[in-house]
Order: C-alpha cells, then sequence, then structure tokens
C-alpha cells in the first residue's frame, strides 16, 4: 500500500494514529489523574510493542529480494522516515502533557515527582541508605572498554550512559524493587522519585564531572517461525523465545539532552543508524505509571466497576438447562465471567459430560478455566485442548499450560505451521435422555479472566443443533480428521468468512439497486484487508450507507468522492479496550447479525482459525443492535476517523452519551 494514496491509508501510520487516541485519553481533562497516568503507560506500553513487532517486520523486508520487497512494502525505508516522524511528534506530545498537565496536577495533590537535584538533606540521607540497601547488590557496570567482555544493552530495560575518559559507562537501572521510591512526607507533601534518579545521586559522587542520560533499546521480537513447515513447531517456538532479548535493535530511545559524543559511541556500540534514534525525555519506560503510588488518602481513579451477574443464569441451578431453554448472552466486562469458569466446572463434575473441547489463545496464570479442564481430565472426562502456542507474547504460558493439562491426562494439540487458531470456542457433548447433545460457546475474546475485566467482549452459549454440530467440525478440523468443514450458518476462517461477507456485501448491493433497505454496520478492531475494503468501496458507490466502529487499525479511506462518500466511521476509546466484533446487515428489512472473532484483516480471514456466528435469537439480536448503536452515537469518548485520520472528537452536545457508561447502567438495570 503506497503512503500517499487515498484508497488505503498505511496500516502503520493508521495504528500509530490510534495510539495517538491513547495519547488523547490522557490529556482530557475529564478524566481522573490517575486514569490519566494508566493511558500514559498504556501508550508507551503500545509503542514498545509496536516497535519490537512491527517496525521489526519493516527492517527484515529491506533485507529481502528487491522484486519480492516490493510485493510487501513498496518503500520501507520511506515508511520508517515516516514513522519516525509521527512518533517524535507524539513523543513531544505525551512530554507536553507530562510535563504540564500531570505534574502540576500531582502538585495540587500534594504529591511531588521530584529529580536529584531537588533532593532536600532529609531525602538525601534516604536516598544514600536505599541505594545500599536496594540498588548496590544489584548494580553492574557496562564498558565498551574490554576486549574480552562484549557491549550489550538488554531489551525493554533502563539504562544510564555517559561518557568518561572517551569510553562508554553505562549502569542497568535496578527495578527488583519498583520504578518509584516514596519518601517520608514532608509538610503535608507526599514526594516521589524515580529510582533512576536515586541512581543518578550516587552516581554524581563517584563521577562527578559527569552528566548520565537515560537510554533503553527495543529489540526484534518476531520469532521468524509462523510459516516453518519442518521439523517440531511447539520445540521451535521453546527455542526462539530467547532471541527476542538479543534480537536486532529496532530503536533506541535516548534522552534528547545527551551529548553527540554519547550518541555517537552508543550507535557505534548497538550497529543503530539515525533512523533508529528517537530522542525523547529524561525517563523512560512509562509503562511503569501503572504503578505510579498514591500515597494520599484521596481516590483518584475511575471508581472500579464490578462485574455483575446474570439474574436470569443466576435463577438456574444448572448451566446447561439455563442453555437448553434459550440461547444466552454474556457482555463482559459489564457482566461476570464467572458464568463462564461455572459452565467448565459444573461440565468437569457432570457424570452426563463425556467430552469438552476448547480452543486457547490467551490464558491468564491462574485460571479458573484450565483448573476445570484438569478436574474434567481426572473425572474421566475427554478433554481436547488446542493450545496457540504462538499467540504473541503469551508464548511461554501457554505453553507452560499446555503442559500441565497434558500431564493431567488431556489431549493437547499445540499451534500448525502457517497458520494460526485464534477463535474463541467451546464444545461440551452431554448425554441426556441417552443421547449425546452438543452445547456450544462461541466468543469475541480469549477465555482468560483478567482480560475479561479489561476488555469488552461478547460471548454466545447455545444448544442449537444447527451451530454446535457445525462447531463440532471445527474442532474435527483442528483435530486433523477432517479438512473443510461444512457450514451454512457458521462463517469459518480462512474457508467461508471471506466469501461469505464478500456475498453479504453482494446483497446489500444488489437490494439497494432494487429499492430495499440497504445498509452494513461494522464494529472491528482492525480494518485492512484491500479485497474487502474494495468491496466496501462498491457498495457505498452503489448508494449503500455503511457505518464502522475501527478500534484499531483502519486502512479504508473515508468521505471520498466517487470513492466513499456514504462511508463514515468512528473510534470509542475509553476506560475499557473495545475488543467485540459484530457484523450487521440490513439484508433488506430482515436484518443479519454475526459476532465472532475476526477483524477484516488479510490474517484472520485466510490465516487464522476464526469462528463467526450468526445472533438467531429476537431478544439477543435487539440487545446488541442497541449496543452498538450507543456506541455509534457515543459524543464523550467517539472519534471521527476521516481521510487523513486526524482523531477529532465526535462534536458533543446536550444529549452526551457514554457507550460504555450506558451499557454498564444497562447490565445493572437488566439484573437488578
Amino acid at each position: 500500500m503506497s503512503l500517499t494514496s487515498t484508497e488505503y491509508y498505511n496500516r502503520d501510520v493508521s495504528w500509530l494514529r490510534f495510539n495517538h487516541r491513547v495519547l488523547q485519553e490522557a490529556a482530557d481533562m475529564r478524566n481522573p489523574l490517575y486514569e490519566r497516568i494508566k493511558f500514559l503507560a498504556i501508550f508507551s506500553s503500545n509503542l514498545d510493542e509496536f516497535f519490537k513487532v512491527r517496525v521489526s517486520a519493516i527492517r527484515q523486508i529491506k533485507t529481502l529480494d528487491k522484486g519480492l520487497r516490493k510485493k510487501l512494502i513498496t518503500k520501507p525505508n520511506k515508511l520508517l522516515k515516516k514513522i519516525k516522524k509521527e512518533v517524535n511528534l507524539q513523543q513531544e506530545e505525551f512530554g507536553n502533557i507530562f510535563r504540564e498537565q500531570i505534574i502540576p496536577e500531582l502538585k495540587k495533590e500534594g504529591i511531588e515527582l521530584i529529580n536529584y537535584t531537588q533532593f532536600s538533606k532529609t531525602q538525601q540521607q534516604f536516598a544514600k541508605a536505599y541505594y545500599k540497601e536496594n540498588i548496590a547488590g544489584e548494580l553492574t557496570l557496562n564498558t565498551n572498554d574490554s576486549a574480552e567482555t562484549e557491549f550489550f544493552i538488554e531489551n525493554e530495560k533502563l539504562y544510564l550512559a555517559s561518557v568518561h575518559n572517551e569510553q562508554l559507562v553505562v549502569f542497568k537501572v535496578p527495578t527488583i524493587s519498583g520504578r518509584f521510591v516514596v519518601f517520608p512526607a514532608e509538610n503535608n507533601t507526599h514526594y516521589i522519585t524515580f529510582v533512576d534518579d536515586i541512581l543518578k545521586y550516587h552516581l554524581t559522587e563517584v563521577y562527578p564531572k559527569n552528566t548520565f542520560h537515560s537510554v533503553k533499546v527495543s529489540r526484534d521480537a518476531e520469532l521468524y517461525i509462523d510459516n516453518e513447515y519442518s521439523g517440531n513447531l511447539l520445540e521451535k517456538i521453546k527455542n526462539s523465545l530467547g532471541n527476542r532479548n538479543t534480537g536486532q535493535v529496532t530503536r533506541m530511545l535516548v534522552d534528547r539532552h545527551a551529548s553527540e559524543d554519547l550518541l555517537d559511541e552508543l550507535k557505534d556500540e548497538l550497529n543503530v543508524n539515525d533512523t533508529d534514534v528517537v530522542l525523547g525525555g529524561t525517563y523512560h519506560n512509562f509503562k511503569d505509571f501503572f504503578g505510579f503510588p498514591n500515597p494520599t488518602e484521596t481516590k483518584l481513579s475511575l471508581p472500579s466497576v464490578s462485574p455483575i451477574r446474570n439474574k436470569e443464569l443466576s435463577a438456574y441451578k444448572s448451566m446447561f438447562s439455563a442453555i437448553s431453554d434459550k440461547d444466552r448472552l454474556l457482555y463482559f466486562p459489564y457482566e461476570s465471567f464467572d458464568h463462564v469458569s461455572e459452565l467448565l466446572e459444573e461440565a468437569a463434575a457432570d457424570e452426563n459430560v463425556t467430552k469438552i473441547k476448547i480452543t486457547l489463545y490467551r490464558v491468564a496464570k491462574e485460571s479458573r478455566v484450565t483448573n476445570a479442564l484438569i478436574e474434567a481430565s481426572k473425572n474421566g472426562k475427554e478433554v481436547t485442548v488446542f493450545m496457540e502456542a504462538k499467540a504473541r507474547f503469551d508464548e511461554q504460558n501457554n505453553i507452560k499450560w499446555g503442559k500441565i493439562l497434558e500431564e493431567k491426562g488431556a489431549k493437547v494439540i499445540y499451534s500448525y505451521p502457517g497458520i494460526k487458531v485464534h477463535s474463541k470456542v467451546l464444545y461440551i457433548e452431554r448425554v441426556e435422555n441417552e443421547i449425546p447433545v452438543q452445547y456450544g460457546y462461541i466468543g469475541t475474546g480469549n477465555f482468560n479472566e483478567k482480560t475479561a475485566t479489561l476488555y469488552t467482549d461478547f460471548c454466545l452459549m447455545t444448544k442449537r443443533e444447527k451451530i454446535t454440530s457445525e462447531l463440532a467440525q471445527v474442532f474435527q478440523v483442528l483435530e486433523r480428521k477432517i479438512i473443510i468443514p461444512k457450514s451454512k450458518k457458521l462463517l469459518i476462517s480462512p474457508f467461508t468468512s471471506r466469501s461469505t461477507f464478500l456475498e453479504l456485501i453482494d446483497q446489500e448491493i444488489k437490494n439497494i439497486k432494487d429499492g430495499k433497505e440497504a445498509y452494513i454496520i461494522l464494529k472491528l478492531n482492525s480494518l485492512q484487508d484491500p479485497k474487502m475494503i474494495d468491496a466496501l468501496y462498491e457498495a457505498s458507490n452503489a448508494g449503500v450507507q455503511i457505518e464502522l466502529l475501527v478500534r484499531g487499525i483502519c486502512c479504508l479511506v473515508p468521505g471520498i468522492e466517487g470513492q466513499s462518500e456514504n462511508i463514515s466511521i468512528k473510534s470509542v476509546l475509553g476506560q475499557f479496550l473495545e475488543h467485540a466484533r459484530v457484523y450487521i446487515f440490513a439484508n433488506g428489512g430482515n436484518e443479519k447479525m454475526y459476532i465472532g472473532s475476526a477483524d477484516w484483516m488479510t490474517r484472520n480471514l485466510d490465516h487464522r482459525i476464526e469462528v463467526i456466528t450468526p445472533i438467531l435469537d429476537a431478544d439477543m439480536h435487539q440487545q446488541l443492535r442497541t449496543y452498538v448503536q450507543w456506541q455509534l452515537d457515543d459524543t464523550v469518548k467517539g472519534r471521527i476517523i476521516d481521510a487523513k485520520q486526524k482523531n477529532a472528537y465526535v462534536p458533543q452536545d446536550e444529549h452526551a452519551i457514554h457507550s460504555q457508561e450506558k451499557a454498564y447502567a444497562e447490565v445493572l438495570k437488566m439484573n437488578a
């Protein structure tokens, strides 16, 4: 995709514009102070991952043959320069928010974040004692003056660097006791400093003529094994995880006040060029602000949202009875994920349950889900777990749980080369009246108790045979019993999702030409696939009204005459990460709705196992439609995604709509 194309917006630049929306939340004075600090941490964490993964991939493309390179990215060097320019602008905005908004507001609350030059006599003594107790034993010197020891900076670790006697001197900042140090309060003021400053204060005594500046690097975190077809893939993943700490440097972040001598020494030792250097503030790793202490008694964050137990489900003694009576919908994090854990726990203990099959993509470190699967195995159930060992940055935890489940008797199937299993599905077989009956669960989010309190997701629990029988086929594919599933209701990637979505779009085009009701509403995390975008352009040109909710990457360019004038795009970003995918088609007045795990990205449609289900229950359909409409109408957390992705907030009138707050209020009312 061209960077200047009016047809497609570059995916990497679009991702950076998404992260800018995160930065907007940090600047939004309507958010409590510590929520804004949290968004600074999210922004920093997101950017680290972007450099570890996407920038690494672009740099790898630079090394390919020119012919192949052109098929992937037309001008990788130009893209890297554009990324750097956008990142530099955002880093500058980040610094302004921190210095001009966050620091003064902390001061108003009686909290002062001070540096080592501001330490009082009492604080200097405290700093010396803290250094001796918590830092001295962990401190190591890293220089480039030894032929015996290779100079090395670890991935995403904090360092302080200076040039002393023409030699590079670097110290790793120990954060084992935390990033922040709280001094004893003085005169009703709470003083906090970075552990970096405790170390800097010590270094001023050891190197009185030197100034130390912060530096950190991001290294290539891709494992580069997705499409390797030979050998044991699980073993390759295990053996490759350590490479993340030693991969090629993709970004060197340095204090903008660092001298040219220091920059030159670092660039030389780390083998980076100017494109890889990002000049930042005095402090790095702002993701540590997730743990920024609040030593006051004042509540400076949003009140926590307690997930509500579903009233209808709770009225039943058995989850199987509840699902037998009608399809069930849960909306996380507003409703409790405990119901899902309880379904598995009941299945594990129920003597009539014979089979449990599940796909696990990202598992919590402590998990009722996996514990229930272990218990089911102990109780003699046939338990089959597809464990996606290629879930980025969760590989180690997933492999750990896979090993535990195997040891307890479950059949564990690991990743396939060339394809990821991204679906969030569960299949339970139970004998009722001497007949095997199938139960199914299809979700938009992971079987993860932690993220179920942070991400918005939907799940369907059903006993409908037309759906559960097709879900059974998905697991037959995963178990390599069949090659291609035959499905009429479910959309299954990489087999039928793309073709079915294209047919649904074509039907809207046909309906608008026939004078019937025609529209498309999509709620996605990302929209990147050129063929799907082209189909939406074609529908727009035919007169179909298209409303999109896209949280992250959006390569479709709206509002262009003769291309997309009938397409509007909004993005909602708030307290919870919008993660659900919902697909709605007017269908001539008989609206069709689906939910599932697939974004409209090439990888989701062609290179992953994804499962998307129709919503067939009328009440559930209406409920979901209402939730989606509130997001389309959001005037508090909604942004307009225009052709340049400027991220302007949706204009607010006297009837402010905050979709996440409305959703929680509705769940409270429904379950009162």
